[in-house]
């Protein structure tokens, strides 16, 4: 037994982005006709509309825009707005039905038993999650080698069980959110290609110290920030401030991986 359930999003507490309006949206694009959009989803003529009008009028920006006139007598077609909507949508559908197949996979309908449901709704204490993109998985007897490229483009590795890529599927080209502790990541000011552990370029963009840590945060480029405590006495040693470059060093074996 499966679980199932739609994806609708709300706006002024009206329902907005249904899953049926979304099918009509892409119909729309790709036939440039609210007509045969409605033929093809099938909906009735008065029902797109509808749809339409109501889409246009909960969103702050149009959604939908008719064309009337011409020489092929006007269309209608999907704003630049609109379009952003449809990829956000897609993306939150993903994510939707990742959620509901871990949800089925914890859960026993039929006989009542939810097995560990709440590690669904779990929180991390680690401060460093951030997402990535695989391009590569080298497997071996026991151990993995994940390659991650971040938003930057700058590459993680990430070495896990093997057993662990097998559980969460991870393959080429998905998402998957990179998790590792504040304490693991290490700080240096000089660039040492020969180093083992990843080493992420960044800027210092905050610092906050107390009697024994400093907590250093480091920009490594396209709005990926990552955290690192160290001890007070060896950030006076470092002479870090903000604005300083360095580098980000984390192990690959303290580099957790979660979807």
């Amino acid at each position: 037994m499966e679980l199932t359930s739609a994806l609708t999003l709300e706006m002024l507490g009206k329902p907005f982005l249904l899953e049926k309006r979304i099918e009509l949206l892409h119909a729309i694009e790709e036939h440039g006709s609210i007509s045969k959009a409605a033929k093809f989803v099938p909906m009735s003529y008065k029902s797109a509309w509808e749809a339409v009008d109501t889409m246009n009028s909960l969103s702050p920006e149009p959604i939908v825009h008719r064309e009337t006139g011409g020489k092929d007598g006007g269309g209608t077609t999907i704003t630049a707005y609109g379009l952003t909507l449809l990829e956000n949508y897609a993306v939150l559908k993903e994510e939707h039905t990742r959620f509901l197949e871990r949800l089925s996979e914890f859960t026993d309908i039929q006989s009542g038993a939810f097995k560990t449901i709440g590690r669904l709704a779990m929180q991390i204490s680690a401060r460093n999650q951030i997402q990535a993109e695989v391009i590569s998985v080298e497997s071996a007897n026991v151990n993995a080698k994940i390659h991650l490229k971040l938003k930057s483009g700058q590459v993680l590795v990430s070495v896990i069980t093997k057993e662990a890529v097998e559980n969460l599927h991870i393959e080429e080209n998905q998402t998957v959110t990179a998790i590792f502790k504040s304490s693991s990541v290490l700080l240096s000011t000089l660039e040492d290609e020969k180093s083992e552990e990843n080493r992420l370029k960044g800027i210092v963009s905050k610092i906050d110290t107390d009697i024994e840590n400093a907590k250093v945060l480091v920009d490594i480029g396209n709005h990926d920030t990552i955290v690192s405590v160290v001890s007070k006495d060896v950030f006076e040693k470092m002479e870090l401030k903000e604005g300083s470059s360095v580098m980000a060093m984390i192990k690959s074996n303290d580099i957790m991986l979660g979807k």
